[in-house]
C-alpha cells in the first residue's frame, strides 16, 4: 500500500501543477519551487548520533539558518566535507576514518534543513552560501563533496576564489541544472508550462536560468587542482557530467569507476582521495 501510494503521488502533485498553470504561472512556480527544494529526510536518525557525538561541535548563524558544525582533531590540514541532498555529516563515516588516521584535521556541517542544522528549504544558493561563511571562518585546506555536495564545492570556488582552499575534490556531482529539473520534471510528469514558469522564477528570484546554471561552465575560471570521482552506471547523476566538468577544468584528475554506484563509500575511492590530498 505505501509503494502504490508513493507512486500515485507524484503523479497527483503533477496533475495539480498542469492545472495550476492555468490560472497562476506565478504560483505554481512557487509551489514547485517549494517542492523541489524541501527535503524529506536527512535529519540525524538515532543509529548515526554515537558517531557524530565523538566530534567536537559548534553551531554557526549564517543568516536565518543556525548550521551544526562537526570537528575532528588532526595535526595535518583541515578538510571540509559537504555531503549531499537528503544526507547529513553521518554520511562522511567511512571516509573520516580515512583522514584521521592519515592525520587530517576533519571539518563537515549539515546542510540547511538537514542533519540538526536549522530551515526547511534546501538549495545551491544556500549550500554555497553556508560553504563560504564555514571556508572564511575555519580556513580549510581542502573541500570534498558529493553528489551536490560537489556541484556546490565547485560553484563555491567559482563564486569566492581567492580563499584558503588548495584542492577540490567532486563525487558523483551533477553539472548541469537543467538535469536535474528534467527529472524533478519527469518524477512528477508536470508540463513545459510549468517548467517554463520555474525558469522565470529562477531568473527572477536568482538571476540566472534553469540552463544558465553549469558547473561544466563555472569549471572555466578555476585554477586550483581538481580531482573529479564518478561510476559511469551512476542511476542518480550522469556521469557525462563529471565528463563535461573535466573538459572544462584545466588542472583536474577524472577518475571513472564502474558498478560503485552514487554513495561511492568503498575502500578504493577513499584511498585515491588520500593519494590526491596527499599528491
Amino acid at each position: 500500500m505505501k509503494s502504490l501510494y508513493n507512486s500515485i503521488l507524484p503523479i497527483a502533485i503533477g496533475y495539480y501543477f498542469n492545472i495550476l498553470s492555468i490560472f497562476s504561472k506565478q504560483v505554481v512556480a512557487h509551489q514547485a519551487y517549494t517542492l523541489f527544494c524541501t527535503p524529506r529526510k536527512g535529519r540525524i536518525l538515532p543509529m548515526q548520533v554515537q558517531f557524530l557525538e565523538e566530534a567536537k561541535k559548534e553551531v554557526v548563524t549564517i543568516g536565518d539558518m543556525n548550521v551544526q558544525t562537526y570537528h575532528w582533531d588532526g595535526e595535518k590540514e583541515t578538510i571540509l566535507l559537504l555531503h549531499g541532498w537528503e544526507s547529513n555529516s553521518f554520511r562522511w563515516r567511512n571516509l573520516i576514518g580515512y583522514l584521521k588516521r592519515e592525520g587530517f584535521r576533519v571539518l563537515a556541517f549539515d546542510a540547511p534543513a538537514h542533519g540538526h542544522s536549522s530551515g526547511s528549504l534546501f538549495n545551491v544558493i544556500r549550500y554555497t552560501e553556508c560553504t563560504q561563511t564555514i571556508v572564511t571562518r575555519y580556513n580549510p585546506d581542502y573541500i570534498i563533496g558529493h553528489s551536490v555536495g560537489g556541484m556546490t564545492a565547485v560553484y563555491h570556488q567559482y563564486r569566492f576564489p581567492g580563499n584558503s582552499l588548495k584542492k577540490v575534490i567532486s563525487i558523483g556531482a551533477p553539472a548541469e541544472f537543467s538535469d536535474v529539473m528534467k527529472r524533478y520534471q519527469e518524477i512528477l510528469g508536470f508540463n513545459d508550462q510549468v517548467l517554463t514558469a520555474l525558469d522565470a522564477y529562477y531568473k527572477k528570484h536568482f538571476g540566472f536560468g534553469i540552463d544558465d546554471f553549469t558547473t561544466a561552465e563555472y569549471a572555466k575560471s578555476i585554477t586550483i587542482p581538481g580531482l573529479l570521482i564518478h561510476d559511469e552506471l551512476d542511476l542518480v547523476a550522469p556521469f557525462l557530467a563529471s565528463q563535461k566538468v573535466h573538459a572544462h577544468w584545466n588542472n583536474s584528475r577524472l577518475i571513472k569507476t564502474k558498478g560503485l554506484g552514487h554513495s561511492m563509500h568503498q575502500e578504493q575511492v577513499n584511498e585515491q582521495i588520500i593519494d590526491f590530498l596527499k599528491s
